[in-house]
């Protein structure tokens, strides 16, 4: 096995206030290019947008039944999502090309990072094969809790994740959330739980390096 490589713990920022989505988008987009060039250092970034929709790169016109709220392309695979004040957005820029090149291990990992956090607030939720995104159980009835939207550029990660932890659920209806009719929408509000963004934050740190093992370790077995 090659020797691994010491990499530099990239920075995670909690980003106050509501986001502005397109200026947020440009930036990310900037950064990531950066990380490609050499010139930049890997980041995350926590925050909230106000009220918005996002439509992936396979969203279907006929699954936006309201713009209730405005409407961006975001450039990242999936369908139609749901932004607001009450989500957490993490937005991850890596380089898979010092974190292993496999992009579906990454999206794998990345879910791994979400579930761990989420059943250390007490949510069991799961991966669900054929649907993108993480699941939970809301009375009786399987619910989508987090999206994954991830786009990979010259190896490097951006766009990322969902969580609705206190989110108004109604502002959902605009839209068929990621294509899934049949299935609802849930927060930690909904499950009957009290948590705080602040609270989702603080367990998300706490497995962060776990995560960063998943994906250093997958590097290290594509160079033995």
């Amino acid at each position: 096995m090659a020797a691994s490589k010491t990499l530099l713990i990239p920075e995670i920022r909690t980003l106050p206030g509501l986001s502005d989505y397109q200026r947020t988008l440009d930036a990310m987009e900037a950064l990531a290019g950066d990380i490609a060039e050499g010139t930049g250092a890997e980041e995350i970034w926590l925050l909230e947008h106000p009220p918005l929709y996002t439509a992936g790169t396979s969203a279907a016109e006929a699954e936006l039944l309201q713009p209730r709220f405005p409407v961006h392309k975001a450039g990242r695979g999936g369908r139609y999502t749901y932004h607001g004040p009450g989500q957490r957005v993490g937005y991850v820029m890596l380089n898979l090309n010092e974190r292993g090149k496999d992009v579906r291990h990454f999206v794998h990992s990345l879910e791994g990072w979400i579930i761990d956090t989420l059943a250390d607030l007490g949510v069991k939720s799961w991966r669900a094969d054929g649907r993108v995104g993480i699941w939970t159980e809301v009375r009786g009835q399987e619910a989508k809790i987090g999206a994954i939207g991830v786009r990979v550029r010259k190896w490097v990660t951006f766009h990322g994740f969902s969580v609705n932890i206190s989110p108004d659920l109604s502002h959902f209806a605009g839209i068929v959330p990621c294509g899934l009719p049949e299935f609802p929408v849930t927060s930690f509000a909904d499950l009957g739980l009290s948590h705080s963004i602040q609270d989702f934050d603080n367990a998300l740190m706490c497995r962060f390096s776990a995560f960063l093992d998943r994906l250093q370790c997958n590097a290290e077995d594509g160079a033995s």
